[in-house]
């Protein structure tokens, strides 16, 4: 450790700290940390464990404010080492530290040869953050980034992440000017709503990859719901890193190589790829595997084919993979990728070279590199061969063209990287609005579920189920109970035959499974036999069931498909949303996709998408497509549904059955938390993304008497934010964005109205002209990673200025400020921007001139 410290080449000052030695390799030490006469900025701790917490409380009382803990010995051994975590937090927390580890590797920084670790390798300075839960894998990753002559901006060893975590270095590094794209290797996320918003939050800027460990499920445990069982913590971290944008890779090289690329060339739109090659069997085996990844072929326009054409031999392959031949010049690839760069239809590229023709390597990777200036599409490469095409490849990789030794990996690369771009415009795409606002009455619904947990039930009916469905303008086919065999027969004859019996009892989840069920049902006498044959087989299956009796329910018989939506609580990633084929044989399909409340429309429809189920649901063989407008709205009502109650364990409708009409709840089940019902429930502690935060939902008026709503932006407001900006004076946008937008992009738009509630708060003002609603002021607050201090901005447009508007805005976000518990917000200001200032002053903002034409604007909240 010391070695590295002091033999790497960094400038700073090294401390060695032993109470038992005079000196360490010829430098003195101190006896405690206390003796050292100079601000010591951080410390790294390398002793036996029990010892540890009289260390950082020596380093607390020094000043020291960072400490990596090496040392191992903690909760991994047991109540013991528990208790000295604890130890460590408390004295953490009362002198303000930060803490990475303990059992931790260390960390380095390679551009200022830092190297706090016990590694026997030096990182080279690089671009790339790798962040770590193994210090051993750290290792190895730095044995072979040293023969891939990868570098790096920085690489952490966090351990056992008492303190900080991957969500605080994506923030530190997220900000950090040498750091281009982050690396994870992930074995478990500690705090997932933290973790997605961080990521969420930088995901856009800096593309974010991680490997995570364990990917084989757990043994098989009894569960008692069909979303239980299919949704495994598997789907369920998929799910968290696509909704925030990551990527996920299989293999350590391939965490490296698309991290390289996605911070030297744009990702591709779609996943359509070119590939040229001198060389048939190459081509074919990239061809084989992009198909096998998801990827297509572009298709060649007649105008590329057709110049094609004209330059390549006539026995050449007329179609993509281009075959340019084993004779190709340098002067056929340089022509050919020429024509290729310009094809519209392609998203992609692949260059493909084998030593074998009249091309030479180095001048073929020099007519790529002048070509490559035509286009702005990603361009990959594999130049096959060993030392004859290194210093190829390694030109190739100075120009920023990134080289593979084989195509399965550059196109494992593009693949990656087109999951990248697709992830980031499923967080940025702008969804519609669905019209799923109903009134809901939750005493009586809250009511259900007290009645259950006095009753020591933690299963709903199946009735009372359906209550929650129906309160949510979910449809359902009403259950009816009937106790007796008379009761039935009445029940029957009502609603009209045929009906379908189910068994009634808390103890009986999965009906079908024990005889519990009568489908079909045509007259009084099939009613009578198949309610005595249910109770008796139940009784036979499960004696000691307490039976309510059966539901008797009109029997549905359309042509429409069987689904399953449900919810399950993850103990780390809280309640999730799923959506499979459903029906009795839910389990087998294992057709399931996993997402998080909120849910939109845009979430609700790329959901359905990813089911294999929905090749039929869009129309197949004749059959008509289903509503799928209709699915989607029912999964955000089911997603607001979630959100609303905490206390839903878990909860199944299976099957919903869907046709290109109308879609109806044939069964449903929720599971409550018995524990949580009588308990003060933190608002949305169940959930990692915050939903849409109602309660800052006011009506003003201004001074000319007009009614304003005042209200959190959402995605859906996009095309009414283009309209505001469309109402700015120059002067305005100055003033606003410190420079004049002459066109604004749906991204940037999408990035306004997207906003992860917990770290951002962006409140509109809204008035209703001619019917239709306007957006005619926003007032934005930007929360900082150390969610203490915040940035705000505030513009109104042109035509409602002078009304009031503006100084109702900042008061309102001065309040949300301190609800947000922040300790201060803040603001830059141009100095000719004489009202806005006078403004906070007013407010009682503290007001500094920070250059000639900027002054910032700050407030201390209480």
């Amino acid at each position: 450790m010391m070695k590295n410290l002091i033999g790497v080449g960094f400038k700073g000052i090294v401390y060695p700290v032993n109470p038992f030695t005079q000196s360490i390799q010829g430098i003195m030490a101190y006896p405690s940390i206390k003796k050292i006469p100079w601000q010591v900025d951080l410390a790294v701790i390398a002793t036996p464990a029990h010892i540890v917490p009289q260390i950082v409380e020596e380093c607390g009382e020094s000043g020291v404010v960072g400490i990596i803990i090496l040392s191992s010995g903690f909760r991994e051994t047991g109540p013991a080492g528990r208790k000295l975590e604890e130890e460590i937090l408390r004295i953490k927390d009362k002198y303000g530290m930060r803490i990475i580890g303990p059992n931790c590797l260390g960390v380095m920084r390679p551009s200022i040869k830092l190297n706090a670790t016990f590694a026997k390798k030096m990182a080279k300075p690089g671009r790339i953050a790798f962040i770590s839960q193994s210090g051993a894998l750290c290792a190895s990753v730095l044995d072979w980034a040293s023969q891939a002559n990868v570098g790096f901006s920085n690489i952490v060893s966090v351990g056992s992440m008492l303190d900080v975590d991957f969500a605080d270095l994506i923030d530190y590094f997220g900000i950090d000017p040498e750091t281009r794209s982050i690396v994870l290797f992930i074995e478990a996320i500690k705090d997932a709503r933290k973790f997605i918003s961080a990521a969420r939050r930088f995901a856009s800027t800096k593309p974010i990859i991680v490997i995570k460990a364990g990917k084989s499920p757990e043994g098989g445990r009894a569960v008692a719901s069909h979303t239980g069982a299919i949704a495994g913590e598997d789907r369920i971290y998929d799910a968290a890193f696509r909704r925030a944008g990551i990527v996920r890779v299989e293999e350590i090289t391939d965490l490296f190589n698309c991290s390289e690329i996605l911070s030297m060339q744009r990702a591709p739109k779609g996943s359509r790829l070119i590939i040229v090659t001198n060389a048939g069997g190459p081509g074919v085996i990239a061809t084989d595997y992009l198909i096998s990844k998801g990827g297509r072929l572009a298709d060649l326009s007649a105008e590329t084919t057709s110049a094609l054409n004209r330059i390549l031999p006539s026995y050449w392959s007329r179609s993509n993979p281009i075959d340019i031949g084993e004779d190709a010049t340098v002067e056929r690839f340089k022509e050919v990728l020429e024509i290729c760069f310009k094809e519209p239809a392609a998203d992609g590229f692949l260059v493909i070279y084998t030593p074998i023709g009249a091309a030479e390597p180095i001048e073929t990777a020099e007519a790529l590199i002048d070509a490559s200036r035509e286009t702005e599409k990603p361009i990959l490469t594999c130049w096959l061969g060993g030392e004859d095409v290194e210093e190829a490849r390694e030109l190739l990789c100075r120009n920023g063209i990134p080289t593979y030794s084989t195509p399965e990996q550059a196109i494992s690369t593009f693949m990656y990287m087109y999951q990248y771009s697709r992830n980031l415009r499923l967080l940025y795409e702008t969804p519609e609005e669905l019209p799923v606002d109903t009134p809901i009455n939750r005493d009586v619904l809250e009511g259900i579920i007290r009645n259950a947990a006095r009753e020591e039930r933690e299963v709903l009916t199946e009735p009372e189920s359906k209550r929650f469905l129906e309160a949510y303008g979910i449809p359902t086919v009403k259950a009816h109970i009937a106790k007796t065999v008379d009761e039935a027969l009445r029940i029957a004859s009502r609603i009209g035959y045929p009906v379908t019996l189910k068994i009634l009892s808390p103890q009986i989840t999965h009906k079908s499974e024990c005889g519990g069920v009568a489908l079909n049902l045509n007259t009084d006498l099939e009613v009578e036999r198949a309610f005595k044959e249910i109770i008796k087989n139940v009784k036979g299956r499960f004696p000691s069931a307490i039976i309510n009796g059966v539901t008797v329910q009109r029997m549905i018989q359309t042509n429409g498909y069987e689904l399953i939506i449900g919810s399950k609580r993850d103990p780390h990633f809280g309640s999730v949303i799923i959506l499979g084929a459903g029906g009795v044989n839910v389990e087998l399909y294992n057709d399931v996709a996993v997402e998080f409340p909120p849910l939109n429309q845009t979430l609700a429809k790329r959901m359905i998408e990813q089911t294999r189920i929905y090749r039929f649901l869009r129309g197949y063989r004749g059959r008509k497509p289903v509503n799928l407008k209709l699915l989607e709205e029912i999964l955000v009502r089911f997603s607001q549904l979630i959100i609303d109650f905490p206390q839903i364990k878990e909860a199944d409708i299976n099957p919903l059955i869907i046709d290109e009409e109308k879609a109806l709840a044939l069964d449903a089940r929720i599971i409550i938390d018995r524990e949580s019902v009588f308990k003060k429930i933190q608002p949305y502690k169940h959930l990692i993304i915050k939903p849409y935060p109602k309660r800052y939902v006011s009506k003003w008026r201004m001074k000319d008497g007009r009614e304003v709503l005042l209200r959190p932006i959402k995605p859906e407001d996009e095309p009414l934010i283009r309209k505001l900006f469309e109402t700015f004076s120059e002067e305005t946008m100055r003033f606003r964005f410190f420079q004049i937008i002459r066109e604004i992009s749906h991204e940037t738009l999408a990035r306004y109205c997207n906003i992860d509630y917990d770290r951002e708060m962006t409140i509109v003002a809204e008035i209703r002209e001619g019917g239709e609603r306007r957006i005619i002021g926003m007032v934005r607050l930007v929360v900082e990673p150390d969610l203490e201090r915040g940035e705000i901005a505030i513009v109104i447009g042109d035509p409602w200025q002078n009304l009031g508007l503006g100084t109702k805005m900042l008061d309102y976000i001065i309040d949300i400020g301190r609800d947000m518990n922040l300790k201060m917000i803040f603001g830059e200001i141009l100095a000719e921007n004489t009202r806005m200032i006078h403004l906070c002053y007013k407010r009682g903002f503290r007001i500094e001139k920070l250059d000639e034409e900027t002054y910032i604007a700050t407030i201390k909240l209480k």
